[in-house]
């Protein structure tokens, strides 16, 4: 039994990294590159036993059998791994018990994710979506070479053959043939430029509950997270950062820190001033010890309160169109009922079960790092950019992430680039270096959802149309001032007003305005972007408008969207399992709904919430409808929209981030607080049939759950929640 020096105390690990690494002298390796230099379809195929394609490989067959599925997306908790290894397996008919999953290296122009270019990366909710066609013709042409390469040994037709469960059988015959005897043969074949794909009708794991891949290794410990890298001579280093964003280093005085024992070294690096030491502990007390005087000259030292003051002047000015359609504002004035109101959304941070990490190991020519990575073609620039080497110098070793909800996809790749700036500051001497940041350094370390106002009014006629619509946007650029900001059109960042610009209600005048902030507090995507806060504000206030029109909120909305389809259907959907048309609820007790559209999924949600007579809110029951195009496996799914429920939920009822004097206020989940198990409530997923190509699930869910939240509290209480947080016991 044999221990691997990196990932100590898992005797199997060895084996494993070996098999992921290297391939036994018997293999097929089917690989393309999607829309790249070579056609679509363009696969090469090893010419002989033993060798090996370039490693834009999505697929392996071993001479054991088994099938090793590249995935180029990262598996934080999302279930990634196991959808991309299920479209391969079904168009290859593979045994699912011996299908595995590795991560593909970083390298852009083999694994780029099609919906962002030429550029390696998961997010967006695009896993999926930007996978299907590739990977099911990666399946597919692998499977027609197997069925060759048993026809030819044979001598009978591939139209006598069949395929299931990784085995080629001729009835005729009565012959078999595991994949595995037949790959020394297949590897030799020409790849067929077009495979006929399955007819949906024939999937057997497309659309069934095969079992999660990463399961097992998470159940028995074996999962590699970074915090298991353990590299033989490997230091640890804790890094402190400012206590005001934009505030620099102005000196240290590192003696106490150095006096504390096992603390190697303290380096002062962009970021702040790093301790370096043999262990975890050793670096926090050196950390704790470190003395820093700090120059606060540019840092933010404004209150959340004074930029909320900001927000709401700022709505009341001139701000730059992202939508308009008709003439809202004489819409508004020349109604019959005008309906007004506004919503305040804090900063929220991700807080992801794993902070980060990043282990880092850097010579003169050469950079390592592992790491639940999200973006590796960013992050392999900016590591390069930071070591002096070129990015083909940088290699990046993917291991699961414990979360992310966007905050390990940044365009400044923040704890990369301080691992590989501590390294190099340490000496550059091929030493590994482990940064780990505490929970407390994620809570005040920035990239925050941005803090937001919402401003509306509508007009309803005489007979409760809803004639005008004006929404004014208030808030931070994500994109500004990054690689990304090309995505800024005239002014308009999409992050800023997608679900609010793209608003789906059949409305003949509608104006939807923009006005982007600047502060020193840094900020970034969060878990459903934009719609985390605009679907937030549109479907509270559609709420409020459907009630101002004496309208039933469910009817309101359904006759709006008479003309999309795909979402008026999860709406009737929700609203049909949610006994929505079965009358009022016993009093003290409300229903809620709500809609969105995110990443082109479409959910809706029905929320059932208590109120007691303290004004303690209880959410009971989330009745969530979700259409995401063909659903490769409903487990995967249910889990998503249940954990964006829950995800979402804590936000409304907890999430915030808030400022004093510039200082982050809290400091660990007692200060930012997240939903309890306890907390959650019922959830029933109902997955809409489809045909249409998969679209993402890791995301959409969180949209809708705060409105319909809020939405069910005004049916239990008459009382509008319009400023976020708010608190359980809120509702008196």
């Amino acid at each position: 039994m044999s221990t691997d020096p990196i990932f100590p105390s898992q005797p199997s690990r060895r084996a494993f990294l070996k098999g992921a690494g290297t391939v036994t002298a018997a293999a097929l390796t089917i690989g393309f590159e999607w829309a790249g230099s070579r056609p679509a379809d363009a696969l090469a195929a090893a010419p002989a036993a033993g060798a090996l394609f370039a490693p834009n490989a999505f697929l392996r067959i071993g001479a054991d059998n088994s099938v090793t599925v590249v995935a180029k997306h990262v598996e934080m908790g999302q279930g990634a791994y196991t959808g991309i290894a299920t479209v391969v397996a079904e168009e290859l008919d593979a045994d699912w018990s011996q299908v595995r999953v590795e991560s593909a290296p970083a390298d852009a122009s083999r694994y780029y994710n099609s919906a962002f270019g030429k550029i390696q990366g998961t997010g967006g909710s695009s896993a999926m979506a930007n996978s299907w066609t590739q990977l099911r013709e990666a399946g597919g042409k692998a499977r027609a070479m197997l069925l060759t390469a048993a026809s030819k040994e044979w001598h009978v037709p591939t139209s006598e053959l069949t395929v299931e469960n990784g085995v080629v059988y001729h009835a005729g015959s009565r012959r078999r043939a595991p994949f595995g005897s037949l790959v020394k043969s297949a590897a030799g074949l020409p790849v067929p430029d077009t495979v006929r794909l399955k007819d949906p009708k024939d999937f057997k794991l497309i659309g069934h509950r095969a079992p999660r891949v990463d399961v097992p290794a998470k159940c028995d410990g074996t999962a590699q997270f970074t915090l298991d890298v353990a590299l033989p001579g490997m230091l640890v280093a804790l890094l402190k950062r400012p206590p005001l964003f934009g505030a620099t280093v102005r000196s240290f005085d590192a003696g106490a820190a150095m006096a504390v024992p096992g603390v190697v070294k303290v380096v002062q690096v962009p970021r702040g001033v790093a301790v370096v030491a043999k262990g975890f502990w050793a670096a926090k007390q050196g950390r704790d010890a470190l003395k820093v005087e700090w120059d606060d000259t540019n840092a933010e030292k404004r209150s959340s309160a004074a930029l909320m003051e900001e927000y709401r002047h700022l709505a009341e000015q001139p701000a730059l169109s992202a939508r308009k359609e008709g003439d809202a504002v004489p819409a508004i004035q020349k109604a019959a009922r005008k309906v007004s109101a506004s919503y305040e959304f804090p900063y929220l941070a991700h807080a992801p079960m794993e902070p980060l990490d990043a282990v880092v190991k850097l010579s003169a020519d050469s950079c390592e790092i592992w790491a639940g990575d999200q973006f590796q073609t960013i992050d392999q620039a900016n590591a390069a950019q930071t070591a002096g080497l070129d990015p083909k110098q940088v290699s990046i070793h993917t291991l699961y992430a414990g979360g992310s909800f966007g905050r390990r996809a940044n365009p400044g790749s923040d704890y990369i680039m301080e691992a590989v700036s501590i390294a190099k500051a340490y000496g550059a001497d091929g030493t590994p270096i482990k940064l780990q940041w505490t929970r407390e350094d994620d809570i005040h370390g920035g990239l925050y959802r941005p803090m937001y106002f919402h401003k509306f009014e509508a007009g309803l006629s005489a007979d409760g149309q809803l004639d005008g619509w004006r929404h004014v946007i208030v808030g931070q650029s994500i994109m500004a001032g990054t690689s990304f900001a090309a995505m800024i059109k005239d002014g308009v960042d999409p992050t800023s007003v997608e679900g609010a610009a793209s608003i789906p209600y059949a409305i003949p005048n509608i104006d939807v305005e923009l006005s982007t902030t600047k502060s020193g507090v840094p900020i970034l995507w969060w878990r459903v972007v934009g719609s985390s806060h605009t679907t937030f504000a549109v479907e509270a206030f559609i709420d409020e408008v459907a009630h101002a029109a004496g309208a039933d909120g469910f009817e309101f909305r359904r006759k709006l969207l008479a003309h999309q389809p795909r979402m008026k259907a999860v709406l009737e959907l929700a609203a049909e399992k949610s006994g929505w048309s079965t009358g009022p609820l016993p009093k003290g007790r409300g229903r809620g709904i709500a809609v969105a559209e995110a990443f082109k999924t479409f959910v809706a949600q029905v929320a059932e919430v208590t109120v007691g007579e303290d004004g303690h809110v209880e959410v009971d029951r989330v009745v969530c409808a979700v259409d995401c195009g063909t659903a490769i496996n409903p487990d995967v799914i249910t889990a998503q929209m249940e954990g964006g429920i829950g995800f979402g939920l804590g936000a409304a009822l907890y999430g915030a981030i808030t400022l004093k004097d510039g200082r982050v206020e809290q400091d660990n989940f007692n200060g930012y607080r997240v939903l309890r198990m306890n907390e959650m409530p019922k959830v029933e997923v109902h997955i809409v049939p489809s045909a249409e190509p998969p679209t993402g699930v890791g995301e959409p869910g969180v949209a809708p759950i705060g409105p319909a939240v809020v939405n069910a509290i005004f049916a239990a209480t008459g009382k509008r929640f319009r400023v976020f947080p708010f608190s359980k016991g809120d509702a008196a």
